[in-house]
């Protein structure tokens, strides 16, 4: 293990975990074809803890006012619709963790293979393209309902399965359901907090279990910071891209990927 393995993962899991492209997709065809080893849970969570920072970061205002608004010490005039966004944020958790509780082992473990994640990447990018094609993304952030949220949370449950992509999934549903892009996208990025911190919290019994090697701290500090870095970056760039630009780029991109899988595949290359 060296730092710049650490920075370039760091780097890989802060812009793919991000844009609609499969962050765990990625990681997982560069582990077939680059012969990339796993770097361990511990390192795992640090990259995810960075890219958490970087989603609490970018959002602090939103995060800091429904915190507010929860506790009731926000009065103002869009207090209620804060109010009502943290509820919907932590109502549209709850698929994620239902399924994730009962088939996230089996979904990380079966269905890793570069073949199910080159489906994967183009099967959503199907969903993502007419997404963009087929709403009319006239709703704004304020008009959200509980069973846009809830319709929005279920479709991050299938984000378990490599190649599918958390806000791939959640900004498809979104446009789906008529929001526009910018709302897609906050709403998506919100809802990401909660999973990522469960994820966590989740792991850290089996990280105390294994122990803490204290040789590879710096390691993680690394990808933490990287993860942290590009992740912000990301979601600032993305941000402004959807104001004016069609997210079906993406689309074509996972396409093209998928392509390139499954020529490399037919050729033998593994």
């Amino acid at each position: 293990m060296n730092l710049l393995y650490a920075a370039f993962l760091g780097i890989l899991q802060g812009a793919t975990e991000f844009l609609p492209v499969s962050s765990s997709g990625h990681l997982a065809l560069a582990e077939t074809f680059f012969h990339i080893e796993e770097a361990g849970l511990t390192f795992d969570i640090a990259l995810h803890l960075g890219t958490l920072l970087a989603i609490l970061a970018y959002f602090r205002q939103d995060f800091y006012s429904m915190a507010l608004a929860l506790i009731g010490k926000d009065a103002g005039p869009e207090a209620e619709q804060r109010r009502r966004m943290a509820i919907y944020i932590a109502l549209a958790t709850v698929p994620a963790v239902f399924f994730g509780l009962l088939f996230g082992h089996a979904a990380e473990t079966l269905l890793r293979g570069p073949a199910t994640v080159a489906f994967s990447l183009s099967a959503a990018g199907l969903f993502l393209w007419l997404a963009e094609k087929m709403g009319n993304r006239q709703r704004s952030f304020s008009a959200m309902t509980i069973k846009d949220a809830l319709i929005i949370g279920l479709a991050q449950s299938l984000a378990l399965i490599p190649g599918v992509s958390r806000s791939g999934s959640t900004m498809s549903a979104g446009l789906f359901l008529g929001l526009d892009r910018s709302a897609t996208a906050r709403f998506s990025f919100l809802l990401s907090a909660p999973i990522i911190f469960g994820a966590g919290i989740y792991k850290i019994p089996k990280i105390i279990g294994l122990g803490l090697n204290q040789n590879e701290i710096l390691f993680y500090l690394t990808g933490f910071f990287t993860s942290a870095v590009s992740g912000y970056f990301v979601i600032s760039l993305l941000m402004k891209f959807v104001r004016t630009r069609s997210l079906a780029v993406f689309a074509y991109y996972r396409f093209f990927l998928s392509a390139i899988v499954v020529i490399a595949l037919l050729l033998g290359y593994q």
